[in-house]
């Protein structure tokens, strides 16, 4: 809730710090690029870290860091701080935000996982549609400043709840140090793709910094492949990279994030530039759309458990692609019940793929890795929006414009031309592009998640020799029952076992 708060409640807060700091619209951008660069490259490797030295560590770490960092940045001098401790505020939300996922993954078993997600999706849907309205007034009556002081005493109170969580201790044994060069690897890489696609907005595609950046992002990833694989402990272990259910559920997070921020993108471009609608009456229209995240959690929570992840995810995709091609058919005569309509579609499927897609995403992690699972999960969280909105943005022509302030973030002087043809272009693109969704929806488990014992030592050893056996792809009657027969054989099984029956009075056979 505190990061999704503090990115909405910033959107409203530029102008004034805008004004206040003297910046240009370039480096205005960049506090809210830095912050993205930073959690993008960085999650994975938090949750790696978790896994090892415990998720309520870092959970401690992070938020305490996300508070201090909220602190410097409310009373920095220039904009140059702002940025700089934006970056830092990043990499403190990278640690916390794994963190959450893999204490829900510790704790609950992987049939109860549902509720507890729902409950979270609810929550990031209440702090994104508050955001908002809570920095509007904050603005208005306090300045830019005070919607940064808000979150040090959030952060405290978290920090403070998160001591008294019961959560099982990681365990050392069978973890070795993954390779800094693979871990800087990885972090560049996905440090230049974020960047190249935050830049479509304002270059376009077919810019040579959009392409520079892609192809250095290629390459940097096929390093990262080569490395991967030449050492003994990769930072995305064989055991997650080889799980259809974790590698789809990325992919569907990837596209319907992509496909929903984009639309929301267009849509609000739109309501205002095109419609001339104020930010308060385009912000009334889209609100459908967080009422039915909120609503909707706990509905995707009961239909997943009835249903099955494969269904529940491909009926809510299908709803998002339906929203989007909704909203390209909008136009000037367009009524409000019609746009509201289309946003609580938006929000519904949106909602019913998230609750999914990370609850098979966590409860089908393999014991011992919640973290980086939840880590990847998180990534595609931030890289989804991002290509969603370049996608969208790319579809939208650049043209000539008067305005210091309609660049997109460039300063070059370039808008986005808008208008109803290209709107509907845009989304229409966008509602392709989220089709692509139903594949990996279509490759998640038909029936729900079994029960999985719950881990007390870092999900590593308590495992049955049935699940550990499902873990590793096997899960045949036969290698369980020859994994029992090898545990029962075992000389201290049976002296406990001789005791046992002793104490009860019983003749041992």
């Amino acid at each position: 809730m505190i990061v999704a708060l503090d990115g909405t409640v910033l959107l409203v807060a530029q102008p004034d710090l805008q004004r206040d700091l003297s910046a240009d619209v370039t480096q205005v951008q960049w506090t809210s690029t830095a912050y993205l660069l930073a959690v993008a490259a960085f999650l994975v490797i938090a949750g790696r870290l978790g896994d090892r030295y415990g998720h309520k560590r870092l959970l401690f770490v992070g938020v305490l860091g996300f508070g201090a960092a909220s602190a410097g940045i409310a009373f920095a001098p220039g904009i140059g701080w702002v940025i700089g401790l934006r970056a830092a505020q990043g990499v403190f939300g990278a640690l916390l935000q794994p963190a959450t996922l893999a204490l829900l993954r510790l704790v609950y078993p992987a049939d109860r996982l549902g509720p507890a997600v729902a409950v979270r999706t609810a929550a990031i849907g209440v702090a994104a549609g508050a955001g908002p309205l809570l920095g509007g007034v904050l603005v208005a009556e306090l300045g830019w400043r005070s919607v940064f002081l808000i979150n040090i005493p959030i952060a405290c109170v978290i920090a403070v709840l998160t001591l008294s969580v019961r959560a099982p201790k990681p365990s050392p044994a069978g973890f070795r140090q993954f390779g800094l060069a693979a871990a800087a690897v990885f972090a560049a890489t996905l440090a230049v793709l974020v960047h190249a696609l935050t830049g479509v907005p304002a270059h376009g595609w077919s810019a040579v910094e959009t392409w520079l950046g892609l192809v250095l992002a290629v390459g940097l990833a096929a390093l990262l492949v080569r490395l991967e694989r030449r050492t003994a402990q990769p930072i995305v272990p064989p055991a997650v990279a080889r799980s259809i259910p974790v590698a789809a559920s990325m992919a569907l997070l990837l596209v319907t994030s992509g496909g929903m921020f984009g639309a929301l993108f267009v849509a609000t471009f739109f309501l205002q530039a095109g419609l001339g609608l104020s930010p308060l009456a385009a912000g009334l229209r889209v609100l459908p759309l967080t009422v039915m995240m909120v609503l909707g959690a706990p509905v995707a929570a009961a239909v997943l458990r009835r249903y099955g992840p494969r269904r529940t995810a491909v009926a809510g995709q299908f709803f998002v692609v339906l929203a989007v091609v909704g909203l390209s058919r909008l136009g000037p005569d367009g009524t409000w019940p019609v746009i509201g309509g289309a946003f609580a579609l938006l929000g519904a499927g949106f909602t019913a793929v998230m609750v999914t897609a990370t609850g098979t995403v966590v409860g089908d992690a393999p014991p011992g890795y919640a973290g980086v699972v939840g880590g990847l999960k998180q990534t595609a969280m931030n890289v989804g929006p991002t290509l969603g909105t370049a996608v969208a943005a790319g579809m939208m022509p650049l043209t000539p414009s008067t305005m210091g302030a309609a660049g997109a973030g460039s300063g070059s002087g370039a808008a986005l031309a808008m208008s109803g043809p290209a709107m509907g272009s845009a989304l229409l693109t966008l509602a392709a592009f989220t089709a692509l969704g139903l594949l990996p929806a279509s490759l998640l488990p038909a029936s729900p998640l079994p029960a999985r014992p719950v881990p007390r030592d870092g999900g590593r050893a308590t495992a049955s020799p049935e699940v550990r056996i499902a873990d590793r792809g096997a899960g045949t009657a036969l290698a369980a029952a020859a994994d029992r027969l090898r545990n029962w054989w075992a000389p201290g099984r049976v002296r406990s076992s001789l005791r046992r029956r002793r104490r009860a009075g019983e003749r041992y056979r």
